[in-house]
């Protein structure tokens, strides 16, 4: 088997993705079209020449502007499940999407409407693709604390449908200690807790997400590399670090794959994983991701058999189930 039939026969787990985000042009503009909503391009093609980001927030600025089609129920069901099926191609058995309610709630959508859509497309993955899931309530750091406490009091009536809480959006200048109530009153609420850490931002912010927010999982995480204390941190609490890599290449986290630190984080025993983060914006779901690392770094079968047993272990899953997928993992090849 070689690398690439390895890549797609491994089963994986994507723990880092914002359903936002998989949002493709051409869904983008049927459904800009069925709602009767004009967007600023005539075009896929003129879309998908927009996707050229030089940093996160020339990448929010287009990304918050194709979000503004989403309306009805219907199209959040939609929205995820063009994702679940592009699951389905990649073997992703499992997903832990993301999903920015601030972002409708804020134009007037109801909460519900956007959680009920993507409800109904999770609840049909399981039933006829086969594909878990659990949905992952994220505020946007450079709205206010407020506006998050306002979020989370929306989000209690619906806990059995939400499993964390995260933080995305401009990192620089939104530290996770601007949210440290709202996440300590969400933890109290029972919701796991997750957050974007160390993308843009500095190790610092890894340090605080961790000692402020007490998180389960750093979501990017590869700055943490700039503060020796902080890896031997992450390596002994065994801290998944939730990776992108095409993402970080596309808003020039590193300017070149081959520069990317995924390899020597696995390789010092950081519980490092694969995701995609916003797919359609930056080129590539999962096994994308995987070919981009395996290709530039020269990851060996064991290496990408552990990338995909990680996030596995990082997942908000039984340890039944996990141990299950992993076992299946162990024998490929």
């Amino acid at each position: 088997m070689n690398r690439l039939e390895l890549i797609q026969a491994l089963p994986k787990a994507e723990l880092h993705v914002h359903i936002e985000g998989t949002f493709e042009p051409e869904l983008m503009f049927a459904i800009a079209q069925r709602n009767e909503i004009s967007i600023p391009y005539k075009s896929v093609e003129e879309v998908k020449q927009a996707y050229n980001f030089h940093n996160l927030q020339s990448f929010l600025d287009i990304y918050y502007a194709g979000a503004n089609v989403l309306i009805h129920e219907q199209d959040f069901y939609d929205l995820a499940w063009a994702y679940f099926e592009k699951c389905a191609e990649d073997h992703v058995v499992h997903t832990e999407m993301f999903f920015d309610p601030q972002t409708h709630t804020d134009r007037g959508i109801a909460f519900e409407t956007v959680l009920n859509g993507l409800q109904r497309a999770c609840n049909d993955a399981a039933e006829k693709l086969g594909i878990t899931s659990h949905l992952i309530m994220c505020f946007l750091r450079h709205l206010s604390e407020e506006s998050a406490f306002a979020t989370l009091e929306q989000a209690l009536p619906y806990k059995d449908q939400i499993i964390g809480v995260g933080l995305d959006s401009s990192e620089l200048g939104h530290p996770p200690s601007k949210f440290e109530r709202v996440f300590a009153q969400a933890r109290e609420a029972g919701f796991l807790i997750v957050a974007h850490a160390g993308e843009e931002g500095p190790a610092e912010y890894v340090w605080e997400a961790l000692d402020l927010l007490k998180v389960n999982r750093i979501d990017h995480g590869v700055r943490s590399e700039e503060d020796p204390a902080l890896m031997q941190r992450l390596i002994a609490e065994k801290m998944p670090l939730t990776v992108c890599p095409l993402s970080n290449l596309k808003l020039c986290v590193v300017q070149d794959m081959k520069e990317h630190n995924i390899r020597r984080l696995l390789q010092q025993g950081v519980h490092v994983t694969v995701n995609s983060d916003d797919p359609s914006y930056f080129g590539g779901y999962m096994n994308d991701n995987f070919i981009a690392i395996a290709e530039a770094l020269d990851l060996s079968d064991t290496e990408l058999k552990q990338l995909a047993i990680n996030s596995f272990e990082a997942a908000f899953m039984s340890e039944a189930d996990k141990a299950n997928w992993i076992s299946k993992i162990k024998v490929i090849g």
